[in-house]
């Protein structure tokens, strides 16, 4: 077992009501803007719990620098890979929560495309001393792409849907989530990053915010969420619309050639 799997952090926040509002809006959502004593909308807590660190503190990427909390593996590049998420209680605005996070599982391996690191954190997040939300978060750690290098090829998307919706991204979107979440990653924002050092043909669209409307989708069409996870397996880039589909229980985000970018299962 890694020595950093036992790891916690915990970090308190008042849940300000004019937050979720401009998520609310960021997200041009219908119906009221969120208020004191509202719940929570799913995954809204994102853009709670900041963990604000000084410049110094932070590594090339913009995210807090590894070998703090999270060990630091070797490798440089991160990605949000996917999540499981329980909702067992009403999480209420403009009342105090509490979220412990602990390192859950470090893992190594070597795949395709070189060697990976696994990291899995689980988040529980308290109010009233009620466990509100656990949420398994699982983040790989990557080698820098070769020059020249082939992107994977990425997994084909389900044509037939019962249900689909457009979405459209723009630098502004992902900046003002990126603000909210209070993300630093530049390949949501530095698209010289990007193409220079990561490889993107542009900036990426957040994995977190592709499921944040895939769970809002889930919850117009099948009403109040139990558990609710999400894999990644394509990235999205800003000038791609995509489509959200689901089936039953079963969502997804179809990119504009067809490829699967994340697929869902909502509980």
């Amino acid at each position: 077992m890694h020595q950093a799997v036992g790891r916690t952090q915990t970090l308190i926040d008042p849940l300000d009501p004019a937050r979720a509002a401009a998520l609310h809006a960021t997200l041009d959502l219908p119906g009221a803007t969120p208020g004191a004593g509202d719940k929570l909308a799913p995954f809204f807590h994102q853009i709670y719990f900041w963990d604000a660190r000084a410049p110094g503190e932070l590594g090339r990427d913009g995210h807090p620098k590894i070998g703090d909390f999270i060990p630091d593996l070797g490798l440089p590049r991160r990605m949000w890979a996917g999540g499981r998420l329980s909702f067992n209680a009403p999480v209420t605005l403009g009342e105090p929560a509490e979220k412990t996070t602990i390192v859950e599982s470090v893992s190594e391996k070597l795949g395709r495309t070189g060697p990976l690191a696994f990291v899995t954190l689980r988040h529980e997040i308290r109010q009233r001393d009620t466990l509100c939300v656990t949420e398994h978060q699982d983040l790989v750690y990557r080698e820098d792409p070769a020059p020249g290098a082939t992107p994977p090829i990425a997994p084909q998307a389900a044509d037939e849907a019962e249900t689909q919706d457009v979405a459209d991204f723009s630098p502004t979107l992902l900046f003002r989530y990126s603000a909210l979440t209070f993300n630093g990653h530049r390949i949501h924002y530095d698209r010289d990053y990007c193409g220079k050092v990561e490889g993107y043909g542009g900036l990426v669209v957040h994995g977190p915010l592709l499921a944040q409307l895939l769970m809002l989708k889930a919850e117009r069409e099948l009403g109040a969420l139990n558990s609710f996870s999400f894999r990644a397996t394509a990235p999205l880039l800003d000038y791609e619309q995509a489509t959200l589909c689901r089936n039953g229980t079963v969502l997804w985000v179809r990119g504009p050639d067809g490829r699967q970018c994340l697929v869902a299962e909502a509980g």
